[in-house]
């Protein structure tokens, strides 16, 4: 694994997360689609399932899909509750979701089984900094910040994610290191 600590400046860094990978393919599984951010970094033939529980946000990633030419399947739900067949998705990608799930390790567990075993898994997370100044600044304001934002700016993503057994290929740290772009595989399945 490679940890790369550098200033974000102008580095687009969602580009630089979905172009950058060229497994991007097939069955591509979106966590927490939003209004479609990601979808000008997305190649032409891919088939999408993308997820959101706000149904608002998912209109608007409705209206975004409209511009791009790949087959796109939307889902309104909370990706805690949701269940997929093993192995149904060649790469699934996060953007800003784990800081708000109740349960991440129940979320990495299931997008690892979700995923083919030679499939990808890509993040862009935000969590507390590497910085001991500033993760102190987020440990004091969290609990305001959940209350308000229903995120947990002082998760350790790197750790929960190294935890989980999933198998970290390359991460780049940003901000003080509280951004990442993590490119990783599914863990190692067990053969029965």
């Amino acid at each position: 694994m490679r940890i790369v600590m550098t200033r974000i400046s102008s580095i687009n860094t969602v580009s630089r997360l979905l172009t950058g990978w060229p497994g991007l393919k097939g069955e591509v599984l979106e966590l927490a689609v939003g209004a479609g951010a990601n979808f000008p970094f997305y190649p032409p033939g891919i088939n999408v399932t993308a997820t959101d529980f706000s149904e608002a946000m998912l209109e608007k990633a409705k209206q975004a899909a409209k511009h791009y030419q790949f087959n796109i399947n939307f889902i309104c739900s909370d990706i805690e509750e949701m269940n997929f067949p093993d192995h149904s998705f060649d790469t699934i990608v996060s953007t800003l979701s784990f800081c708000s799930y109740n349960n991440p390790e129940m979320v990495l567990e299931k997008i690892s089984t979700w995923c083919k075993p030679d499939g990808h898994l890509l993040f862009l997370e935000h969590g507390v900094s590497s910085n001991p100044a500033v993760s102190l600044v987020q440990k004091v304001f969290n609990p305001l910040l959940y209350r308000v934002y229903g995120c947990h700016h002082t998760r350790n993503i790197v750790g929960l994610i190294q935890e989980s057994g999933l198998i970290i290929q390359k991460v780049e740290s940003y901000w003080m290191g509280m951004v990442h772009l993590i490119w990783a595989k599914p863990k190692q399945q067990l053969l029965s």
